[in-house]
């Protein structure tokens, strides 16, 4: 029995199994609040009842047991479930039994006094428990697997990329580096694309979904050393489906964390406004036209610059749902992007930009589907030709347009939640300077 499905058991005996978050305690009467990892319920344990059920000295017996009850006690309790007098639609239990199983020997570290960050991130393990944490932790696995849900119903097959790579996406400064045997450097994979890219000629459009790794030394509340990113890939999609597609599946995400997680949604005090307004279309902006509107608003960004947290903080202030800021200067981008043939100096790509600040989750774009043009690419960027011989033969065999995107989850947790701090969106966050616990 979950307490997530005590609405079903109204005036039956159940037993529920978990743990003691808080309690109060007035005479000959307890309130218990128990969690389970589905909910949280109230338990009311009355000495008359133990008594009147077990029997006077048993009932005595079982009472002072109760009294040793704290916070983090492991507990099982035997109740009849009851509506709450004041909410209807809330659900108590009538505690007649407890079994106990574990009375922590020292006193929990965290108090309902206020902590740090330091100190929450020192206790990451404990912290978890937090009803806040909780919450956010079930909107991440709701998301998770809305975008299993859409991309399986629009032919995307779940396809593994390697972690350990001979070669990096966008070049190696940003990598971690590991030796491998007698084969020489290899790196924790920051992006599945290439590999993607090689799974379409088979399956036709395939996602991945899993840890990546960047090494850039970044102590903004957007990055971490380690995360969860979704990458997507799917032949004969050019540029204007790929954005069709990006918007329907963030949509799609969206809608069912409203649908589902109206709880969490409720402890974590996000404002839904913002969230019911997340549905196709999203804006579109060019880069150049971004350029000038941010420069209006105050800010330096030149003609070639990729946008910075600032900007996207800006720039997505003044929009009520995601903008696609799309056609970047070609030149300050990745080496597989295929460029705009209006205008070769920008390229195929477009980056979609959450509201309310939140800035970037997704970047995606049209890939270069021809061999020698992407020879030229690759070799403008200085990148080693052999470590990209077997990415080259796609383009060899039977290339056809394609296109992809990726997004990085913990991104999109965050601004689903309203939070100020993607540390929180992963269970253990990994930063430059923290590793534990």
């Amino acid at each position: 029995m979950f307490i997530k499905d005590l609405k079903n058991y109204k005036s039956q005996e159940v037993i529920l199994r978990g743990w003691i978050y808080n309690f109060r305690s007035s005479g000959s009467i307890m309130f218990l609040q128990l969690r389970d990892g589905t909910g949280f319920v109230q338990g009311i344990l009355e000495k008359e009842t133990l008594k009147q059920v077990q029997g006077d000295n048993r009932g005595e017996e079982k009472w002072n047991e109760a009294q040793k009850i704290v916070l983090e006690t492991s507990i099982e309790l035997t109740g009849t479930v009851t509506e709450h007098p004041k909410h209807p639609g809330e659900f108590e239990l009538q505690v007649k039994d407890f079994k106990i199983y574990q009375i922590p020997s020292e006193e929990y570290p965290i108090s309902k006094k206020e902590h740090g960050p330091e100190f929450l991130l020192d206790n990451r393990h404990l912290w978890l428990r937090s009803s806040h944490q909780w919450a956010i932790q079930k909107v991440r696995d709701t998301l998770i697997r809305a975008c299993y849900e859409w991309m399986h119903e629009h032919n995307f097959i779940k396809f593994d990329s390697p972690i350990l790579t001979p070669a990096a996406c966008e070049g190696t400064t940003t990598l971690f580096g590991v030796e491998y045997f007698d084969l020489g450097k290899a790196y924790l994979s920051q992006s599945g694309q290439l590999y993607l890219e090689a799974a379409i000629a088979s399956l036709g459009r395939v996602f991945d979904f899993g840890p990546v790794f960047r090494a850039e030394k970044s102590k903004t509340r957007r990055h971490l050393t380690e995360f969860w990113m979704m990458d997507a890939e799917a032949a004969f999609v050019e540029h204007e489906e790929n954005l069709k597609i990006q918007e329907e599946l963030i949509s799609f995400m969206v809608g069912k964390v409203l649908a589902e997680n109206k709880v969490e949604l409720e402890i974590l005090e996000r404002d839904l406004k913002p969230l019911e307004n997340i549905k196709p279309p999203f804006y579109r902006i060019t880069h150049s036209d971004a350029v000038k509107k941010l420069r209006e608003l105050g800010s330096d960004i030149g003609e070639m610059d990729d946008l910075g947290a600032d900007d996207e903080t800006i720039l997505t202030k003044q929009y009520d749902k995601p903008i696609f800021v799309e056609k970047y200067p070609a030149e300050v981008k990745a080496f597989y992007m295929k460029r705009d043939p209006q205008n070769p100096k920008y390229c195929l790509n477009a980056d979609l930009l959450a509201p309310e600040g939140y800035g970037e989750i997704i970047g995606g774009s049209q890939r270069e589907d021809d061999y020698e043009t992407l020879v030229k690419r690759i070799k403008e960027h200085k990148l080693p030709m052999e470590a990209f011989e077997w990415y080259l033969d796609l383009r060899k065999f039977g290339s056809v347009p394609h296109s992809g995107f990726g997004f990085g989850l913990e991104r999109i947790v965050a601004w689903v939640c309203g939070l100020q701090h993607i540390r929180e969106t992963i269970p253990f966050p990994r930063m430059i300077n923290r590793i534990t616990p």
